[in-house]
């Protein structure tokens, strides 16, 4: 049955973990509702009922009414409790991961959310989940403060440097549901989306073991593609030339770079090994230097198959 305020909240699509919230949510309105509408009743009749009548009209002093105090202090005392218990009822709900979750390891970077799987699958923005099976996400940050929140199972997590946070959820539904990052966190903050898309069990199983051992295809310049999509560096370096954060991939091999500090830099492997490990050493004219250093991150077989990548971009 629809409530009042259903129309405020998005499709409630893991009710194990959206129950509580939304049952909170509805209570707290409806009893503001209800206090609303009695103080503004209250008002208008003391309004009429007690408007001056005449000028020899005089207001009788009161010191206090026990009754009355008494009232207005317990009735929202057992509100302020009743929000409080029901509140962290649900907070202990959405951290109880039940035992036979399905773990999911997630990774916030400026400015994208990279996906592992326990197979080798590897996705980029998208987090394939299988349903009606509870699901764990370990979560952590490569860089800076991020916030992982999926409005449709109303689960909202912090995502730090240095340190594994979690949150789980059970999609009831096949389709798809929108991740925002909710942590102000640089240029494009309000671009890192991704979305869950959520499989029949079946349908699961056969994605996974399509996209299982992801990067195995022995290609350098299609491992250096993937590798370059995987990190997200597309959202900062275009490949056709558009203008973004950082300079365009397209073209840019064996280009003469102007740089921040007034020389100039060639385009090679050393330039480029180096901007992937240590970005702040040389910053290109017009840019900012807001990339994340890939030091411990990408192996130096990794570094080779991009460099072999960028080399094709013309």
């Amino acid at each position: 049955m629809g409530r009042l305020f259903d129309f405020m909240l998005p499709e409630n699509m893991s009710p194990l973990t959206a129950d509580y919230t939304d049952g909170l949510f509805h209570f707290i309105n409806e009893a503001s509702t209800i206090v609303l509408v009695g103080i503004t009743i209250a008002l208008i009749y003391f309004a009429i009922r007690y408007r001056r009548k005449s000028s020899d009209d005089k207001t009788p002093v009161i010191t206090h009414n026990n009754k009355l105090e008494i009232t207005w202090s317990v009735i929202p005392l057992f509100i302020t409790l009743i929000i409080f218990s029901w509140g962290y009822k649900g907070w202990l709900n959405l951290k109880a991961v039940p035992d036979d979750a399905y773990e999911i390891h997630v990774t916030g970077f400026k400015w994208n959310w990279a996906v592992s799987y326990e197979n080798g699958a590897q996705t980029l923005n998208e987090i394939h989940v299988p349903q009606g099976t509870p699901v764990k996400l370990v979560m952590k940050s490569r860089d800076v403060l991020h916030s992982f929140f999926v409005p449709d199972y109303r689960v909202k997590q912090d995502v730090l440097p240095n340190r594994y946070t979690y949150v789980w959820f059970q999609a009831e539904e096949v389709g798809e549901s929108q991740v925002f990052c909710t942590e102000y966190c640089g240029t494009s903050h309000s671009n890192m989306l991704a979305k869950v898309i959520v499989h029949e069990p079946d349908d699961f199983k056969n994605w996974l073991e399509m996209n299982g051992g992801a990067g195995g295809s022995g290609d350098p310049v299609e491992a250096g593609k993937e590798l370059v999509n995987l990190n997200g560096c597309q959202a900062c370096h275009s490949v056709d030339g558009t203008p973004g954060i950082g300079p365009s991939f397209k073209g840019i091999w064996g280009k003469e770079e102007s740089l921040a500090d007034g020389s100039t830099v060639t385009v090679d492997e050393n330039y480029v090994r180096e901007s992937i490990l240590n970005p702040g050493a040389k910053i290109v004219a017009g840019h900012d230097n807001v990339m994340t250093p890939y030091e411990g991150i990408l192996s130096d077989e990794d570094i080779t198959n991009i460099i072999e990548y960028l080399k094709t971009i013309e």
